[in-house]
């Protein structure tokens, strides 16, 4: 720990604030010493306690994202997080998983690996008995066991089952930002050159010259800027997870705050995934007994999904008794079926159960029955139900079609409130289900979300329209989709400016949710889909998503005022000093001031992570046009507010030096942390929410302590109570029109009916993207 302390203490930034400490030892400055020393500390605390808490947000995150294992401990199948697996421990794998160790295969007859984020191959690769899965591969098809040979980093491939982007990556807001940052680096360093060759020139000592340029230069400079940035976005995916929505890659909380357009599952997202089975269809001489067993015997009865529950609960387990599955192939996304073997005296069948058109094709339906079949199913999906077809051999003999299953999965009961709050944030919905669609017209009518319904191969089949663009974007909902249907819908989408997320859960969806601006893994998704996305839900239903996007724009609105806040304060107390050295050969401050500002301001600034902020009813999108206009202005009439003080005082109260700096730096303390306030919002200070008391207390203790810095003298001149409430009145008056103004531009910004509009617009280009 103490290290990493001491690497703060490292670096640009704090070289010059110890060259300064050094300056001041050789000039006797033994006061501004302790200061410097004292920032130095704090700087360095502050930016170790940030980092810590962001770093214990992001391993608390990659925990809950760890991967999970079927393993079996103590003669029961447990879920077990991956990273408590031992070798030799028994684990099954299936469709979907992340392979949690190096794994010794054994049981069952193959597995399809995804091993592309290992070794970068782009084909999956083949796995049978006696073979070895690595850790961190995809299981794309088929199912086995094996026993753990290596775990952790004893593994093969060592760390690489850790999948999970964390904040590496930077948004376009970060980029901006960061560019914003490095600008006015090079403003400060211009204007303290400036300064300091003025003074050079008036022959003023070097080495007070030098001191004091050192410590104006690290007063101005945003330090603290990606530090803010970093724990402010941390801070808000600690508040996500607790509302049961896990951000993978804490960037993507821009994206989420942007997002206009989600494309959402059906099954389990808007419906309530809870399955029952309603009136079957039987084909010609088959009993309802017999279509029932059949399909139960295609059914993993030890660890069942949604449907194999539905399927299990209506059979009769007398007809299941003495029937050994000897071969099972689980329900695959791209043939849509599953199938298995069993055997019982002698006699071997093999069941399959999946979608209608799969299971005709499979038994090669023909004629009136298959067209009675389609009406059947047509019939279901009207009245809502979905449909599960049903087939059976004996041995190596013909497929036989045996009937139609029906199941009934109404909408969740909040999902249409859900679809119509989302929409008043203005977040527009398009289902995407592998259903029939009259099906999926008939949930969407249920909600509200319109019947435009699509059948998938109608836009991305060889008869496509040639405006696919506009089919997407016309289509309320798409039905009969596949997976590599959803990567398709989500390009075009991007590439027409809107900003969108997808939901999936399965290891198909992964390409899709990657693809996505936010790509939303649902509660009960595979591992890979999770690895694959930005946002990991744990809850079931879309009201999640909801309050992730209220918190993502509550983040953003903090990261943007942040960022206002930072330009208009640097503004400010650049150009004041500048200002005043060179035309009126003053120093309004001296260096120890300027070290305390810039310490009294590190504290309220961190506090910023932690306010209260105004939920946007739109999307919002990252606008330098705003920040430069409102930041450039609270920052010009910042320094024409401190003349305005530096004036009066000096020239009409016709007060001493040491006086004058005193009040001006007690003006600049109040004045700038006030500034804080004016930029939470876009309408007056007196707009809500209210600022949070963990912001309002750093600033308003910080004031007082400075307040009572001034009044009695501590390393500058006194003024006493009388002058230093009078600071106050002027600062407060200040803030009051500063506050008039800021809403004045928000007003016309919002009309566009500022002026340089257009110049700012090319400086946003020039800041945002290069």
């Amino acid at each position: 720990m103490l290290a990493r302390i001491a690497n703060f203490a490292w670096g640009p930034i704090p070289w010059m604030i110890e060259v300064a400490a050094l300056l001041s030892a050789v000039l006797g400055h033994w006061e501004e010493l302790a200061i410097i020393l004292a920032m130095l500390i704090v700087n360095a605390g502050v930016g170790f306690w940030q980092e810590y808490k962001a770093d214990n947000a992001i391993a608390l995150l990659r925990r809950r994202l760890a991967p999970m294992a079927r393993v079996l401990r103590d003669g029961e199948w447990k879920d077990l997080p991956a990273r408590v697996l031992v070798p030799g421990d028994f684990v099954a794998l299936k469709l979907g998983s992340i392979v949690p160790a190096d794994i010794r295969l054994s049981g069952g007859d193959y597995l399809s690996l995804d091993q592309s984020v290992l070794t970068g191959e782009s084909l999956p690769v083949d796995r049978k008995p006696g073979d070895i899965a690595y850790s961190g591969a995809i299981v794309k098809l088929g199912e086995m066991t094996g026993t753990v040979t290596a775990t952790g980093m004893n593994t093969y491939f060592g760390k690489t089952a850790r999948l999970v982007d964390t904040a590496r990556s930077r948004s376009l807001f970060q980029r901006a930002v960061l560019r914003i940052g490095n600008f006015l680096i090079l403003c400060t360093i211009g204007l303290v050159a400036l300064i300091g060759m003025v003074a050079l020139f008036r022959q003023d000592p070097l080495v007070e010259t030098v001191q004091f340029a050192l410590i104006l230069t690290v007063a101005s400079i945003p330090v603290a800027l990606p530090a803010v940035l970093s724990v402010t976005m941390a801070v808000g995916a600690e508040r996500l997870a607790r509302m049961k929505a896990i951000v993978s890659r804490l960037v993507a909380i821009e994206e989420m705050a942007g997002m206009d357009l989600l494309c959402t599952d059906k099954t389990g997202t808007l419906t309530q995934n809870r399955l029952s089975l309603g009136e079957s269809w039987l084909a010609e001489g088959v009993k309802e007994s017999e279509l029932v067993q059949a399909a139960a015997l295609a059914c993993r009865a030890d660890a069942p999904d949604a449907i194999d529950e539905a399927v299990l609960d209506k059979a009769d387990m007398a007809d299941l008794q003495g029937w050994k599955i000897t071969h099972f192939q689980p329900f695959d996304p791209v043939m849509k079926r599953a199938e298995a073997q069993a055997e019982r005296g002698g006699r071997t069948i093999v069941a399959t159960k999946g979608a209608p058109q799969v299971i005709a094709d499979l038994c090669t339906l023909q004629g009136g029955q298959r067209s009675a079949m389609e009406a059947e199913v047509i019939a279901h999906a009207d009245k809502g139900f979905r449909t599960l077809a049903v087939a059976r051999r004996d041995g190596e003999g013909a497929w036989r079609f045996l009937g139609l299953l029906s199941l009934s999965d109404p909408p969740r009961e909040d999902s249409a409130e859900t679809i119509a709050d989302a929409r008043a944030m203005g977040l527009d919905f398009k289902m995407v289900t592998g259903d029939h669609e009259a099906i999926a017209r008939h949930i969407a009518g249920q909600l509200g979300m319109g019947g435009n319904i699509v059948v998938a191969d109608t836009i991305f089949g060889r008869d496509a329209p040639g405006d696919r663009l506009g089919a997407i974007e016309a289509a309320d909902g798409f039905a009969r989709v596949f997976p590599e249907h959803k990567f398709e819908i989500v390009r075009p989408l991007q590439q027409a400016g809107h900003i969108v997320g997808m939901t999936g859960d399965g290891v198909n969806d992964a390409p899709a949710l990657k693809q996505a601006d936010v790509g939303i893994a649902v509660s009960g998704a595979t591992d890979a889909a999770a690895a694959a996305a930005d946002l990991v839900l744990t809850a079931p239903g879309l009201s999640v998503i909801n309050r992730a996007i209220e918190e993502a724009r509550q983040i953003f609105e903090r990261m943007t005022g942040y960022a206002i806040f930072r330009i208009a304060e640097t503004i400010r107390l650049l150009l004041f000093m500048t200002a005043s050295i060179l035309i009126f050969d003053f120093y309004p401050v001296t260096a120890v001031m300027v070290v305390l500002l810039a310490l009294l301001n590190d504290i309220p600034i961190m506090a910023i992570a932690y306010d209260n902020a105004a939920m946007a009813r739109r999307p919002l999108r990252w606008d330098m046009r705003r920040v430069l206009a409102i930041a450039g202005a609270l920052g010009v009439y910042g320094v024409f507010s401190s003349f305005g003080l530096f004036w009066f005082v000096r020239d009409w109260l016709q007060m001493p030096p040491e006086t004058v700096q005193s009040l001006v730096f007690l003006k600049l303390l109040v004045a700038g942390h006030m500034t804080i306030y004016l930029t939470r919002n876009k309408g007056g200070v007196w707009s809500r929410p209210w600022p949070s008391w963990k912001l309002v207390l750093p600033c308003e203790i910080t004031q007082i302590f400075g307040t009572l810095v001034v009044v009695y003298g501590w390393f500058m001149a006194p003024v006493g109570w009388a002058m230093a409430l009078a600071v106050w009145a002027y600062a407060i008056a200040s803030f009051v029109i500063a506050s008039l103004l800021v809403g004045g531009i928000y007003r016309l910004i919002e009309h566009r009916a500022l002026p340089q509009a257009r110049h700012l617009l090319r400086v946003e280009h020039w800041m945002g993207h290069g």
